[in-house]
C-alpha cells in the first residue's frame, strides 16, 4: 500500500513533535503551551472533556488551523515551511464534519484521496488505481464502489470516508471522533480497520476519542487535555484510571475485567 517515496524525509519513521502550541480564537484561549511527541507507528488517543481543545489541536497538527503559535516539526522539518500541499502527501485527516455531492459514488469519493499525488491536468495513474483498490479492500467496500454515498448506512459511509483518507497512503492518519453516531458493532468495525492499518503499514494514528474504553483498548499512548493544557500522557492502561476520570470528567467510575482479560472502565455517576 505504501509508496516508496512521498518526499524527502530522512527516514520512513516520522515523529510529529509539537512545542508550546498555543491557540487563541476571537480573543478566547483554546490551547496553552501543548508540547508532545507523537511517535512514529504508534496509535495515540487524544481525550478530554468537551471544550478541552481536542479537535482544535488535531486541526493544528495538519495545518487546517494555522492560527497558532509554537513549533511543529516532522522529521526535524518545520510544518509551516513544508506547507499544506506537501504535508497532504504524508498526512491525512478525517474530520467530524464532511460532505460530498449527492451523486458521488463510493469509488469517486475514495479517488478524491489521490488529489495530493496527482499532477496538474493529469488523469489517474496505475498507482492511483492501485491505491483506490487497496483502500476499498481494507474497508471492505469493494462491492459498494458503484453505490452512491448518500445511499449508504451510517457505518458504510464512515468506512467510505475512511477509505478516502487511506487512498492518500498517509504515513500519519488523523481521525476526529471516528466512531461518533455509529452503533456498537460499527464502532468496533471502524476501530478494527484502524488497528489493521496501523499493524500492516505502521501508519501513525492520532485520534480524538470520546469513548474511554476505546482509548484503553485501541491505543498505545494517550494524551489528555484539560483546561486548555496538557494534563497527562502515557500508557492508556496505566493512566486511564478511576482517579483520572474523576479529575478530568468529574465522574466516579468502577473498573472490572471482561472475558478477554481487558480492564474496562464504567462511569457510575457524576462526582459532587
Amino acid at each position: 500500500m505504501r509508496s516508496e517515496s512521498f518526499f524527502c524525509f530522512g527516514s520512513d519513521k516520522l515523529d510529529l513533535t509539537t512545542e508550546n502550541i498555543c491557540v487563541t480564537i476571537g480573543g478566547k484561549e483554546i490551547l496553552r503551551n501543548v508540547s508532545y511527541k507523537f511517535r512514529s507507528g504508534k496509535r495515540t488517543a487524544i481525550i478530554g472533556a468537551n471544550g478541552a481543545g481536542k479537535s482544535t489541536f488535531l486541526k493544528v497538527l495538519c495545518l487546517l488551523n494555522e492560527k497558532f503559535t509554537g513549533i511543529m516539526s516532522l522529521d526535524g522539518k518545520n510544518l509551516r515551511e513544508l506547507g499544506r500541499k506537501n504535508l497532504s502527501k504524508v498526512m491525512a485527516i478525517l474530520p467530524q464534519e464532511r460532505e460530498a455531492p449527492q451523486d458521488t459514488t463510493v469509488k469517486q469519493l475514495v479517488s478524491f484521496g489521490r488529489f495530493p499525488h496527482r499532477k496538474f491536468f493529469g488523469g489517474s495513474s496505475s498507482e492511483d488505481e492501485s491505491a483506490i483498490k487497496n483502500a476499498l479492500e481494507l474497508t471492505k467496500l469493494t462491492d459498494f464502489e458503484n453505490r452512491q454515498v448518500i445511499s449508504l448506512s451510517g457505518g458504510e459511509k464512515q468506512r467510505a470516508w475512511l477509505a478516502m483518507t487511506l487512498a492518500q497512503r498517509p504515513k500519519i492518519l488523523l481521525l476526529d471522533e471516528p466512531t461518533t453516531y455509529l452503533d456498537i458493532a460499527h464502532q468496533i468495525e471502524v476501530m478494527d480497520i484502524i488497528t489493521d492499518v496501523n499493524k500492516k503499514f505502521h501508519t501513525t494514528i492520532i485520534m480524538v476519542l470520546h469513548d474511554i474504553n476505546h482509548a484503553r483498548l485501541f491505543s498505545d499512548e494517550v494524551l489528555i487535555l484539560k483546561d486548555k493544557k496538557l494534563f497527562a500522557t502515557g500508557n492508556p492502561k496505566k493512566i486511564l484510571s478511576a482517579q483520572t476520570l474523576s479529575e478530568v470528567f468529574n465522574v466516579e467510575a468502577d473498573i472490572f475485567t471482561n472475558s478477554a482479560g481487558d480492564e474496562i472502565i464504567f462511569p457510575t455517576k457524576r462526582r459532587i
